[in-house]
C-alpha cells in the first residue's frame, strides 16, 4: 500500500458507472507467462489516467483560468469535467441535463457531492469500456464528447472490450454491463479513434473583454486547437495505434479474470500501463500521495515512472552528432530524429525539449561552448522567454546557432487576440511557434491548420517528417588539441515560463500546486538522448 491510499480505492456505482474497485475484484491477482502482475487495476491505478482528476496541475490550472475568465466559468468546469471527471459529469448531465457542471464546491471536488466519487474515479474502466463506436475519429467525438448509452438499463447495458469470445454472465451479475463480443460492433477499443475523444481538445478563444470570439462561420465561435495528438498521429500515417505504444502485449497469453476458475488464457492482452510523457507528475503523486488523496500503492507509482522514464529515454528520440573543424570554426552538425506516433512534445502546451549542446577542451576542464544548459527551478539559459531583458518574447526556431545564448527548444507558444504570448488557454488564439518534432511521414506542407508548423521552422528545409538537423557554428578562438562534443535532447512536462505565468493567479489550488508541490520537487529535466563524440 501506498502511505494512506486503499489498493481498491472506492467502490461505487452509480445509475450508469461501476467504480474501479468493482473491476479489481476479478481483473487483479493476473499474471502474464513470465510471472509477472499485469493485473489491470494496478497498472492502471498509478497512472495519470486513474489520477485525472487527483492531478494537482489541472486542478491548479482550471482554477486559474476561471479565475481569470469568470464569466465563463461554466464553459471551462464543463468541458474540463468530460475527459478528467468523465464518469461524474455523464452521471450529472444524464440525471439533470439543465443543472450546471461544477468542478469546485459545492462541485465535485467537495466530498459531499453525491458524484464526488465516481469524479475522483478518473477515467476509470466503466467510462473507456462504455463509449460507443458512434462518430469516434470525427470532430463530432473530439473534447471529450463520446457517447455512452444512458438509456438501456443494467444488467443490459452493453461494455465493450478487445475479445469476441466472452463470459457474460459473471460480469452481468458483479457489475451490471453486458460484456459484448467484438464481432457484434466495430472493433473500436482496440483503435487510436477511441483515444481521440479526449486526446484532441478544442478551447473557445476569449478575448481581451473575455468575450467569446466569431468563427469564420457567423453562426459559430472560434474554437482553438490547444492539444491535437490524435490528428498528429493520424496525419503521420504511423502504422502502430495508440494502444501499440500505451497499453503493450503482455508475455504470452494471460487468464484476463481471476474468476471464475475455468477460464482459458487469452493470446494477446493489452497491459493497462497507459505510459505516456509525464513520469514528473507520477512523481508528485508519489511524493505527495496523502496529501492528494492516492490510492496507488507506492511501489505501482514507482513501476509507472520507471516504465515512463524508460520510454522516454529509449523510445522517443535518437540523436547524431557529426563534428568538422578548421582552426577557426568548429561545425557541429546535430541530427534530431523522433521516434513517437505524434509530435514531439504532444499534449497540454506546457511541455518542451530542447538541445543542450557542449564543448570542452580535451580535459573537460574548460567549456569552449554550451547551449541550452538547464538551470534550477527548471529554467534553460539563454531562452528568451526566462529573460527579463531580452526584447523577444519567446525563443525563436534556428537552423543554424553560432551563439551561446541561442537554444534550439521544441515547443508550443500562443498568442492571444491582440497577437501577444499568453500562457491562458482560453486567451490562445493563434500559435507564434510550434516547432515541435515531427513524426515520421508527417508531412508539414499538407498539414491542416489544427497540426500546422508555425514560426521560423515553416521554412526550415532541415526540420522535416521525423528529423530535424542544427548546425552549431562556434569560433575556436585559439582553442588547440582535442575537443569533446556531448550533446543532449532534454524534457520537461512543465515549462519554466508556464509555471511563472500560473503563479501570478492567486487561488489556493494554484498557491498549492506552485509552493507546496512544484518548488520543492526535482525539475531536474529528463535525457531522451545523448550524444558524444571529439574531434582533434
Amino acid at each position: 500500500m501506498g502511505a494512506t491510499g486503499s489498493p481498491l480505492g472506492k467502490i461505487l456505482n452509480t445509475d450508469d458507472f461501476s467504480g474501479s474497485g468493482i473491476c479489481a475484484f476479478c481483473h487483479s491477482s493476473l499474471t502474464d507467462e513470465a510471472g509477472n502482475d499485469v493485473s489491470n487495476d494496478a497498472q492502471w491505478r498509478s497512472t495519470m489516467m486513474a489520477n485525472a482528476a487527483k492531478d494537482p496541475l489541472w486542478q491548479a490550472k482550471i482554477s486559474s483560468e476561471v479565475a481569470r475568465n469568470l464569466d465563463a466559468k461554466s464553459i471551462i468546469e464543463d468541458k474540463c469535467s468530460r475527459c478528467h471527471m468523465g464518469m461524474a459529469r455523464y452521471q450529472q448531465k444524464t440525471d439533470d441535463p439543465d443543472a450546471p457542471v461544477e468542478v469546485f464546491a459545492p462541485g465535485f471536488l467537495d466530498p459531499a457531492h453525491y458524484l464526488h466519487e465516481a469524479a475522483m474515479d478518473g477515467v476509470s474502466c466503466a467510462m473507456c469500456h462504455q463509449v460507443q463506436p458512434d462518430g469516434l475519429g470525427t470532430p463530432d467525438s473530439f473534447t471529450g464528447k463520446y457517447v455512452i448509452d444512458t438509456a438501456t438499463f443494467p444488467p443490459d447495458r452493453l461494455i465493450f472490450g478487445p475479445y469476441d469470445q466472452v463470459l457474460q454472465n459473471p460480469m452481468r451479475q458483479n457489475a451490471g454491463f453486458l460484456p459484448t463480443p467484438e464481432s457484434m460492433t466495430e472493433p473500436h477499443l482496440t483503435d487510436s479513434a477511441h483515444c481521440g475523444s479526449c486526446h484532441t481538445l478544442y478551447t473557445p478563444v476569449l478575448d481581451a473583454n473575455g468575450v467569446q470570439v466569431p468563427g469564420t462561420d457567423p453562426l459559430e465561435y472560434a474554437e482553438f486547437p490547444e492539444q491535437t495528438t490524435y490528428l498528429e498521429w493520424e496525419h503521420s500515417g504511423v502504422p502502430k495505434t495508440c494502444q501499440d505504444c500505451h497499453l503493450p502485449d503482455a508475455v504470452g497469453s494471460v487468464v484476463i479474470s481471476n474468476r471464475p476458475r475455468r477460464l482459458a488464457a487469452r493470446n494477446q492482452f493489452w497491459q493497462h500501463h497507459f505510459v505516456g510523457g509525464n513520469s514528473y507528475m507520477v512523481g508528485l503523486l508519489e511524493a505527495n500521495a496523502d496529501a492528494l488523496g492516492v490510492t496507488a500503492d507506492a511501489g505501482h507509482l514507482q513501476d509507472t515512472i520507471k516504465r515512463t522514464v524508460t520510454q522516454l529515454e529509449k523510445e522517443t528520440a535518437g540523436l547524431t552528432v557529426t563534428p568538422e573543424r578548421t582552426k577557426s570554426l568548429l561545425t557541429v552538425t546535430v541530427d534530431v530524429e523522433t521516434l513517437a506516433g505524434h509530435k514531439l512534445p504532444s499534449g497540454l502546451p506546457s511541455r518542451r525539449c530542447w538541445l543542450h549542446v557542449v564543448v570542452t577542451d580535451a580535459s573537460n576542464n574548460n567549456t569552449i561552448f554550451e547551449s541550452g544548459r538547464p538551470l534550477d527551478e527548471g529554467r534553460i539559459e539563454g531562452n528568451d522567454a526566462e529573460d527579463p531583458d531580452s526584447p523577444l518574447p519567446y525563443e525563436p526556431h534556428y537552423d543554424t546557432i553560432n551563439k551561446a545564448d541561442q537554444v534550439q527548444i521544441y515547443e508550443p507558444i500562443m498568442l492571444n487576440t491582440d497577437e501577444e504570448v499568453t500562457y491562458t488557454l482560453l486567451w490562445a488564439f493563434s500559435y507564434a511557434k510550434d516547432n515541435r518534432l515531427l513524426s515520421s511521414g508527417f508531412d508539414k506542407v499538407s498539414a491542416s491548420g489544427d497540426i500546422a508548423v508555425y514560426g521560423l521552422a515553416v521554412a526550415d528545409e532541415n526540420f522535416i517528417g521525423g528529423s530535424d538537423q542544427v548546425a552549431y557554428k562556434i569560433a575556436l578562438a585559439g582553442a588547440k588539441g582535442k575537443l569533446n562534443i556531448t550533446v543532449e535532447l532534454l524534457y520537461q512536462t512543465l515549462s519554466y515560463p508556464f509555471v511563472t505565468d500560473l503563479a501570478t493567479t492567486d487561488t489556493e489550488l494554484v498557491g498549492r500546486f506552485v509552493n507546496d508541490l512544484y518548488v520543492p520537487a526535482d525539475n531536474v529535466p529528463v535525457v531522451l538522448g545523448r550524444a558524444q563524440t571529439s574531434v582533434n
